[in-house]
C-alpha cells in the first residue's frame, strides 16, 4: 500500500523583541535606599509606573531571605521586577524572578556609522504632531514637538527637549550623560523635568514660571529654569 502523503508542517515561528528596562542597583544600607525610592515617588508617584524593571545586585552581598524581603519591599511600591542580574542563581527561589545575563547599557535609539572605524551621531527626531496622553517617546539625540505634550506623556532623549507648545508630562533630557542638554517650551505646565538624571517636579517649579516660554539647564548638580522671554 502507497504511503498516504502528509500535509506539510508549518515551520514554527519566533520573533526577536527586546525591551529597554530601569535597572535599580541597591547600595547599603538598603533601608536608606529604599527611603531615596520614597522620596522620589512622594514627589512622583507615576515616576516608575508601567516600567520594566530589573535589580543588580552585584554591588551588594545579600541572603537568600533578604533578596527576598528586597523584592518584597519593591513590589510594595508597585516596582515590579522582571529579572535579576549580579548574584548566583542558586541564591534565587523558584518563587523569585528569574536569574539574568548579558545585561548592558544601551542605546534607545541606534544610528549605523557610514564607515566602520566612523562613531554614529545622535539621531534628532522631529515630531510634527503633539504627544497624546500616555505615548512614551525616546531618542538618542534631541527631540523637537511641533505641539503640545499631554499631562501623562513621557520624552525621553540624549540630548535636548524643544516643546513648541505646552509641556504637560514629563522630559527628561540628556539622558545618556549629557550634562550640556536643555529644555525648551512655549508653556511650561510640566510634572516632571530632568536633566542628566537632576530633576524638578510640579511642586518644585515656580509657580511664577507657569504658563510661560521657560527654558531648563543644569549648573553643576542644580537644574535652573528661567522664562524664554
Amino acid at each position: 500500500m502507497d504511503a498516504i502523503a502528509k500535509a506539510p508542517r508549518q515551520s514554527f515561528r519566533m520573533r526577536g523583541r527586546s525591551f529597554v528596562a530601569l535597572a535599580f542597583c541597591p547600595v547599603v544600607p538598603i533601608a536608606g535606599w529604599l527611603e531615596e525610592i520614597d522620596v522620589t515617588l512622594a514627589r512622583s508617584p507615576r515616576f516608575f509606573a508601567g516600567k520594566p524593571a530589573v535589580l543588580d545586585l552585584s554591588a551588594v552581598d545579600l541572603s537568600q531571605s533578604a533578596i527576598a524581603h528586597l523584592i518584597t519591599s519593591l513590589e510594595q511600591r508597585n516596582i515590579r521586577i522582571l529579572g535579576i542580574e549580579g548574584v548566583d542563581a542558586a541564591q534565587l527561589t523558584t518563587r523569585m524572578p528569574p536569574s539574568l545575563t548579558g545585561g548592558r547599557d544601551c542605546l534607545l535609539v541606534q544610528n549605523e556609522p557610514k564607515k566602520p572605524e566612523a562613531k554614529p551621531k545622535p539621531i534628532s527626531l522631529l515630531l510634527d504632531s503633539p504627544v497624546r496622553s500616555g505615548q512614551s517617546i525616546f531618542s538618542e539625540g534631541d527631540v523637537t514637538v511641533l505641539g503640545s505634550v499631554g499631562s501623562g506623556a513621557e520624552i525621553v532623549a540624549g540630548g535636548s527637549i524643544h516643546v513648541y507648545g505646552a509641556l504637560r508630562g514629563r522630559a527628561m533630557a540628556g539622558s545618556s550623560g549629557n550634562a550640556a542638554a536643555r529644555i525648551f517650551c512655549q508653556k511650561i505646565e510640566a510634572e516632571l523635568l530632568a536633566i542628566n538624571g537632576y530633576y524638578r517636579t510640579a511642586e518644585e517649579i515656580d509657580v511664577a514660571l507657569r504658563n510661560r516660554p521657560a527654558q531648563a539647564w543644569l549648573e553643576g548638580s542644580i537644574m535652573k529654569i528661567t522664562p524664554l522671554n
